[in-house]
C-alpha cells in the first residue's frame, strides 16, 4: 500500500498541469454543489418562514359554531402528549370578523384575540410592535401600520367597530404593529382573548388553538397524533401541509432540481477524472511495465490509480469547499435588496458541506477504478517491447 501511494504521488507530481486541471475540475464541481445546495436551502427556509413561519402550523378548531369550549384543559392535554417532534408554540386565539366605518367606506377586518405572551412565538407581536404597547386591558387593541395610515388614527384614540349582528363596540388603539405582510397590516386588529370573546359573544370559548413545531415538515405527524388523542367529533385538527399543497409541490420541485444539478455535476466530474487518468495509464504505460517486470503486483498497480483518484478527490473537495464558501460570501455581500439585506439568506449547513465533500471524494475514487482496472491488465513484456 505504501509503495502504491508513493508511486501515485510521484505520477501526480510529474504531471503538474494535468493534476491541477483535475483538481480545479473537482473543486468547481464541489463549489457548485455547495453554493447551489445552500442557495436552495436558504430559499426554501425563507419561503417557509414567509408563508408559515408567522402562522399556525397545527390548528385545533371546532366543527360547530360554538367555538372551542374548555380550551384551557385542551391546551394542557396537548402539552402533555408525547409527540414525534417538539412543540415550540402553543396558544389559543379568538377571531371575530368586524367592520370599521371609514369616511364613506366600510372596512371588513378581523379582530384577533391572542393569548399573551404565548402567541409571541408565532406572531412575534412583541418584537414587531413599532409604536405604543401591547393590549393588556379589555377594550384595548393594536392595529397594523397600513390600517393606521388608512384610518388616520393616533395612539390613545378610539375606533368604532360593528359586528355582523350589528352590535357596536368602541375600542382604544394602544399600539401599532408591522408584521411585514401588507394584507395582515391592513386587515388585523389584535387584542387580548377577553376583548375578542366579549365583542364576539363567545363566552369562555375560543375559535382555535394554534401550534408551531420544531420540525416544520413533520407537522402532519404531530397533527395526526393530536387528532387521535383528542378523538372527538366536536374538534378538528388541521396542519399547514394539508392546506398548502401548492407550496409543498414548489418546495419539492426545488429540491429535485437541486439534486439533479448536483448529480449531473458529479457525473461530469467523474467522467473527467476517469478520462484523464485513463490517458495517464497510456502515458505511464512504459513505467508501469518496467515496475511490473521488477515484481510489482497487478493489485498494487491498481491501487496506484485508486490512490490518485482519492488524493485528487480530497484536495479538490477542500479547494471546492473554500470556493463554495467564497461564492456564498460574495453572493450575500453583493446580491442585496434596497434595505441592504441579502435577497436570499443562504443557509450553510456543515452537514451538507461535508456530504458534498464525501460525495466528491467517493466519486473521484470510483472514477479511478476504470484506469486502475486497465493498468492491472497491462502486460509488461508487450509494453516494454512496444515502448
Amino acid at each position: 500500500m505504501r509503495l502504491a501511494f508513493s508511486i501515485a504521488m510521484r505520477f501526480l507530481s510529474s504531471s503538474k498541469a494535468q493534476t491541477l486541471l483535475i483538481v480545479l475540475g473537482i473543486a468547481i464541481g464541489v463549489s457548485v454543489q455547495v453554493f447551489i445546495g445552500s442557495l436552495i436551502q436558504g430559499l426554501q427556509k425563507d419561503l417557509v418562514d414567509t408563508t408559515i413561519g408567522s402562522s399556525s402550523q397545527i390548528t385545533v378548531s371546532s366543527t360547530e359554531n360554538s367555538g372551542v369550549e374548555e380550551w384551557q384543559s385542551i391546551v394542557s392535554e396537548i402539552a402533555s402528549i408525547d409527540l414525534p417532534t417538539d412543540l415550540t408554540a402553543l396558544s389559543a386565539s379568538a377571531d371575530v370578523p368586524v367592520f370599521i366605518s371609514s369616511g364613506d367606506r366600510t372596512l371588513s377586518v378581523l379582530l384577533r384575540g391572542l393569548q399573551f405572551p404565548e402567541s409571541h412565538v408565532i406572531y412575534k407581536t412583541d418584537s414587531r410592535l413599532i409604536d405604543g404597547s401591547l393590549p393588556e386591558g379589555d377594550g384595548e387593541i393594536i392595529i397594523g401600520k397600513g390600517l393606521e395610515d388608512e384610518l388616520d388614527v393616533n395612539l390613545g384614540e378610539e375606533i368604532t367597530i360593528f359586528t355582523p349582528d350589528r352590535t357596536v363596540e368602541t375600542l382604544k388603539v394602544v399600539g401599532v404593529f408591522d408584521l411585514g405582510v401588507a394584507s395582515l397590516n391592513k386587515n388585523w386588529l389584535i387584542s387580548t382573548i377577553g376583548t375578542a370573546q366579549s365583542v364576539g359573544k363567545l363566552g369562555d370559548a375560543v375559535t382555535s388553538i394554534e401550534m408551531q413545531v420544531s420540525e416544520v415538515f413533520r407537522a402532519d405527524e404531530n397533527a395526526s397524533v393530536i387528532s387521535e388523542r383528542l378523538s372527538t367529533s366536536a374538534l378538528q385538527v388541521t396542519n399547514w401541509k394539508s392546506q398548502n399543497e401548492d407550496l409543498l409541490s414548489g418546495l419539492n420541485g426545488q429540491s429535485v432540481s437541486s439534486i439533479m444539478i448536483q448529480v449531473f455535476v458529479i457525473i461530469a466530474v467523474s467522467l473527467g477524472i476517469a478520462s484523464v487518468l485513463a490517458i495517464t495509464v497510456v502515458q505511464k504505460s512504459r513505467q508501469i511495465g518496467i515496475l511490473k517486470a521488477m515484481g510489482l503486483k497487478d493489485s498494487t498497480t491498481s491501487f496506484v490509480f485508486l490512490f490518485q483518484g482519492l488524493a485528487l478527490g480530497v484536495v479538490g473537495a477542500v479547494v471546492g469547499i473554500a470556493f463554495g464558501i467564497l461564492l456564498i460570501i460574495m453572493f450575500s455581500t453583493f446580491a442585496v435588496g434596497t434595505d441592504g439585506e441579502p435577497i436570499i439568506r443562504i443557509s450553510l449547513s456543515y452537514g451538507f458541506v461535508m456530504l458534498s465533500a464525501l460525495i466528491a471524494i467517493g466519486a473521484s475514487t470510483i472514477a479511478a477504478m476504470v484506469p486502475a482496472r486497465r493498468s492491472s491488465k497491462l502486460s509488461p513484456v508487450e509494453v516494454i517491447r512496444n515502448g
